[in-house]
């Protein structure tokens, strides 16, 4: 390897310009819910890369899950494995664990809308086992 590539090489880890399994999450609002007394509801999208896939968790909130794009596999503790595509939905209680989530394919990004109804100021993902 010429240095100028292992340069190249030595900088693009250097920068985190890894791949990683890890989904990318992005805050797209967070609103406080008035009229249910400290609830507040929030937003996000969630990207998984080829391959990518969560911890097992839990969100003690409701959450509401509609697939964007690609295609992705989630299961609640108990519950049956199911795999949604664009426009499916999904739906977590404030009791469920989290046990699958990950994207169906190992070559296609994977993107959702996750809408919590949670109390304020409570963190977002919980670990579990």
């Amino acid at each position: 390897m010429t240095s100028t590539k292992l340069i190249l090489v030595l900088a693009f880890f250097a920068t985190g310009a890894l791949v990683t399994n890890e989904p990318k999450v992005t805050e797209v609002l967070t609103k406080d819910l008035t009229n249910i007394p400290g609830k507040e509801g929030l937003m996000l999208t969630v990207e998984y890369p080829p391959g990518g896939s969560d911890p097992i968790h839990r969100h003690n909130a409701h959450a509401f899950v509609y697939v964007l794009e690609g295609s992705v596999v989630m299961q609640v503790r108990g519950g049956k494995e199911t795999t949604l595509t664009p426009g499916q939905t999904f739906y977590e209680g404030p009791d469920d664990v989290h046990v699958v989530g990950r994207n169906a394919s190992q070559t296609k990004p994977a993107k959702f809308v996750v809408f919590l109804v949670k109390d304020k100021g409570a963190p977002v993902f919980v670990p579990a086992n």
